[in-house]
């Protein structure tokens, strides 16, 4: 009996960890991503020694400089991202979308060097209830909303200030292609949920 619970509970604990370290990459993600709409190109100090924290959190006992452009910054944690999303023992193959790696964000080129990141619904889970998978799809819209909203606020102050409008705007109308393609997603995932026999 010992012998069974040993490995469940490491490996309850290397989930945990695990998703630790994806929750601290994608706060990572979300500063540099609002560290870009504010037309910033180098990564602060604070950011810098955020993601050496991640890298040596991650086992990396003696990490290069971090990157000192966000750009750069970016490309780091999001790589780090997608290996922390490889190695989730319940998704070993997920579901993918056209053009994205399943469950995993990309980002895309949206104009004049301006990135955006593209937020996909997850892939259900062996392991987790529909209830629980459904929740997190629903927290991924609503993510996606935040963020639209987000950048319809900056291209709304950069066409008042005059200030590369054109960028905000179609980073606002990625941002709004996104959302819109999440909820429309979903809203199809719930009606298959709702057709179900109980």
């Amino acid at each position: 009996m010992i012998a069974i619970a040993l490995p469940a509970a490491q490996e309850t604990a290397g989930e945990a960890r695990r998703r630790s370290l994806l929750a601290e990459s994608d706060a990572l993600l979300d500063e540099v991503e609002a560290l870009h709409l504010d037309d910033h190109i180098e990564a602060p100090q604070t950011l810098r020694d955020a993601i050496r924290t991640l890298q040596i959190r991650l086992g990396r006992h003696d990490p290069p400089l971090p990157p000192a452009t966000l750009r750069a910054a970016h490309d780091l944690v999001f790589a780090v991202q997608q290996r922390l999303m490889a190695a989730n023992p319940k998704n070993p193959r997920p579901n993918r979308h056209i053009g994205r790696p399943g469950g995993q964000p990309i980002v895309t080129m949206v104009r004049d060097e301006r990135r955006w990141k593209l937020l996909t619904l997850p892939p259900p889970s062996s392991g987790a209830a529909d209830d629980e998978w459904l929740e997190l799809v629903e927290s991924t819209v609503e993510r996606a909303w935040d963020r639209w909203c987000y950048a319809q606020q900056h291209a709304v102050r950069g066409a008042r200030a005059h200030f590369k409008p054109l960028i905000a705007f179609a980073v606002a109308q990625t941002a709004w292609l996104n959302y819109w393609e999440l909820y429309q997603e979903a809203e199809r995932i719930k009606r298959r949920f709702i057709g179900r026999p109980g």
